[in-house]
Parts: structure tokens; C-alpha cells; sequence
């Protein structure tokens, strides 16, 4: 399976997760708040728009695109190749800061481990 496809699959129950993971605290602190409260929607609601990575793994998708079609291409491809090492890179570092998961960040460092790999062979492409 894919990296991108695993954060995925992982990333849009993140929000949920938070949900149970804050009325937990809050009830841990003596403090149930109905479910319903508006400050608690709000903040959910805040906590589910930071941690949207959909940009993210669709810019991702997009750079993935584009490198094959560079290592498809006539020309040599080398600094394309490591200009978009470059931008793969950031796009996971972003998800991996948003996501605020442990199986998420796992796959995040990965990621960005086999991502490094293949940055020190395209350095070496003409």
C-alpha cells in the first residue's frame, strides 16, 4: 500500500479521535459538558479544519504525476527529479505537523526515509 494512500485511509477519523480523546479529558477533569455545547462543537470544529491534510495528499498526488512523467520524459531529469524530492518532502513534513497521530507520523518518517533514498539516486541522474 501506498503512503499517501495510508494517511488517507488514517486522516479523516483524526477529527472523531480528538472528539473522544477531549470529552475524555474533560471528564477525567471533572467536567461534563454536554456534547451539544457550543464551545465544544467550535473548537472541534477548528481542530477538524487543522488537521485536513486533503490538500496535502493531492498536491502529493500531483507531484507523483509529474515525476513520472519526468522519469518518462527524453530530456535528463535530475534537477527536475530532486526539485520535486524537494517538494514531496514538505508536503509530507506538513501532514506529518497537521495529522498530530502516532500511526500517521509513522508512516510520515516512512515516507520521508524511502523519500531520501530515492533524492541521493536522482542527485546522480543527467
Amino acid at each position: 500500500m501506498s503512503y499517501t494512500r495510508k494517511i488517507a485511509e488514517d486522516a479523516p477519523g483524526r477529527p472523531i479521535r480528538q472528539r473522544e480523546l477531549l470529552a475524555k479529558r474533560l471528564r477525567d477533569a471533572g467536567l461534563d459538558l454536554d456534547a451539544s455545547d457550543e464551545r465544544v462543537l467550535k473548537e472541534l470544529a477548528l481542530y477538524a479544519d487543522r488537521c485536513d491534510v486533503s490538500e496535502e495528499l493531492t498536491r502529493l498526488d500531483s507531484h507523483f504525476s509529474k515525476f513520472r512523467e519526468y522519469l518518462d520524459a527524453s530530456e535528463p531529469p535530475g534537477r527536475a527529479l530532486d526539485f520535486l524530492c524537494q517538494e514531496l518532502f514538505r508536503e509530507f513534513n506538513t501532514i506529518g505537523s497537521k495529522a498530530n497521530d502516532a500511526g500517521i507520523a509513522q508512516v510520515i518518517v516512512e515516507a520521508k526515509t524511502e523519500l531520501e533514498k530515492i533524492r541521493e539516486q536522482v542527485q546522480n541522474v543527467e
